[in-house]
């Protein structure tokens, strides 16, 4: 319960919005974390009355926690497999980041299904930080994820160079843009992804507004693209997201795409450094897909004929 409250807290950045999450009481999420704190002997957050704060300890552990929770729920499967009498030895974890694009995998993993039938496949939502952790532990044995810095002691291909676009309402004065820059969003009420979940983007993001000499204001954070699509139709603020994460226009949002310096992510296929021959099959099919993938399919996105 101490990994799992942890692991909530630190991405809503809210013990009340956690503790929902969890499905359990305030008070229980805030003494799991207490007591969690008091056997590491270190604060996991900074809290005031009015917001909730990783600390840098929290920062260093939760990718950890990411891959402990993933290990911990790979072995509950495994055991509740063998106890059914399920004796295959052979599972392949595949962990997937938010915002990556889904419709790869889902494309490639009845392939890879028919090629090895007898090998369980686990998909398994991570960061891309935590899928680092535990490639280097074994614990996984593929990853797709955002190119960050800190990728050793794993191999990574490049699957695709994703666009950063902003989500606008259409009523909005920059919805007949065909592109925006980054000094046009300076000062705007920004929502995009939480920096523990996806590093890489958010520091991607930000060395694009310090280049284009722009102010960074996110005024809030959601853990998918479709949250994210909602607050900015209520019309709290622009959404940034990356192509990858949109298969369709919003109904009553355009999607503009960013231009100028650091306004594209690498999303990345990581293996450990011997991979399985699953594994290896996995990945070469993913990149196969990605090589294919129609660019008209993006362009639709944003309402751009070929």
């Amino acid at each position: 319960m101490e990994l799992e409250a942890f692991v909530a807290v630190a991405e809503e950045l809210h013990f009340g919005r956690a503790a929902a999450r969890l499905h359990r009481g305030q008070p229980t999420v805030s003494d799991a974390v207490r007591r969690l704190e008091s056997t590491l002997g270190g604060r996991l957050f900074d809290r005031t009355s009015r917001r909730v704060s990783l600390t840098g300890l929290g920062r260093a552990l939760l990718p950890d926690a990411h891959a402990t929770l993933a290990q911990l729920r790979r072995f509950q499967q495994r055991g509740r497999a063998l106890a059914a009498g399920d004796r295959s030895p052979t599972t392949l974890v595949v962990a997937h980041a938010e915002y990556t694009g889904h419709q790869l995998l889902l494309r490639c993993l009845p392939q890879l299904r028919d090629r090895f039938p007898d090998v369980t496949i686990v998909p398994e939502a991570m960061p891309t930080t935590a899928q680092l952790t535990a490639l280097r532990a074994e614990t996984i044995g593929l990853g797709i994820g955002w190119a960050t810095d800190g990728i050793t002691g794993v191999r990574a291909r490049v699957l695709s160079t994703e666009r950063f676009v902003a989500l606008v309402p259409v009523a909005h004065p920059l919805s007949g843009r065909t592109e925006l820059s980054a000094s046009e969003l300076s000062t705007t009420d920004l929502l995009t992804w939480p920096h523990q979940i996806n590093s890489g983007l958010c520091d991607r993001l930000l060395s694009a507004f310090r280049i284009g000499g722009a102010d960074l204001r996110i005024i809030r954070t959601a853990d998918s693209v479709h949250a994210i699509a909602a607050h900015v139709a209520a019309g709290t603020g622009i959404g940034i997201t990356v192509e990858s994460a949109l298969d369709h226009e919003p109904p009553g949002l355009r999607v503009i795409p960013l231009t100028g310096p650091s306004t594209t992510a690498d999303q990345v296929v990581l293996t450990p450094t011997e991979p399985s021959d699953t594994a290896t099959a996995l990945r070469d099919l993913l990149l196969r897909a990605s090589a294919e993938e129609p660019a008209t399919c993006r362009r639709a996105v944003r309402g751009v004929t070929p």
